[in-house]
């Protein structure tokens, strides 16, 4: 009886062993054959609409993306994930302490960044031309953080620092994107527009504030690597 349990085990051990041999054969194909890239690149992001041009400036940020194309459809589609950041406002206001006569500075820094996922549109093989359009669902993660300083023009690390406000946020949002990559052995350098739109951001942040639904238009270029050049070293 002790024996059959022990073959009976032995053997329940030998099918998730070749269970997960199987598994790791499947997905080393589907590997091979699967391709798409890697991406980083720099963005310029403008605000668009009185939501967002009245809370918020155009600015440069960056971004990392990578992108699967779906070779059972001739890879015209693919799966795209990324992440990116851009400081949309950075106002310093100056005062004058009427007793004590000192310059005061309040630094407000408003932060943004979003993590999107969604379908790509177009070639995703080998040629050199391969226009795409999608569109991605997207969490954008809000920050805003004002600081009251007195500056020391004379050495900077002496400057008093208090920070005033400090408050984070989390919304929904989405974007429509068209771009073009041209590739080169496996190296492409892409380029394109999207438009962003998010919903129920707090305005300024504050406590309570409205809501607004602000959208920026997005210029970006980056340069990539495909997934094969890669896996291949």
């Amino acid at each position: 009886m002790l024996g059959r349990k022990h073959s009976i085990r032995a053997g329940h051990h030998a099918k998730r062993g070749l269970g997960g041999a199987v598994l790791a054969v499947v997905l080393g194909a589907a590997l091979a054959r699967a391709d798409g890239k890697v991406s980083l690149y720099t963005l310029r992001m403008d605000p668009s609409g009185q939501d967002a041009k009245q809370y918020s400036r155009g600015n440069w940020g960056g971004g990392l993306s990578a992108t699967f194309a779906v070779p059972q459809v001739a890879n015209l589609i693919a799966g795209t994930v990324g992440f990116e950041y851009v400081n949309l406002l950075s106002d310093d206001l100056a005062m004058q302490d009427p007793v004590t006569l000192l310059r005061v500075e309040q630094q407000t820094r408003q932060h943004y960044a979003r993590l999107y996922l969604g379908p790509e549109f177009g070639p995703h093989g080998d040629g050199f031309l391969r226009p795409h359009a999608g569109a991605n669902l997207a969490a954008v993660f809000y920050g805003i953080h004002t600081d009251v300083v007195v500056p020391d023009d004379v050495n900077r690390e002496n400057e008093i620092r208090q920070n005033l406000k400090s408050e984070n946020r989390v919304a929904m949002g989405y974007d429509v994107n068209a771009g073009l990559d041209l590739q080169v052995r496996g190296f492409s350098l892409d380029g394109g527009v999207r438009f962003l739109k998010s919903f129920n951001v707090p305005q300024q942040l504050g406590p309570g504030s409205v809501t607004i639904h602000p959208g920026y238009f997005q210029f970006y270029f980056g340069v990539g690597v495909s997934l094969w050049r890669m896996m291949k070293g």
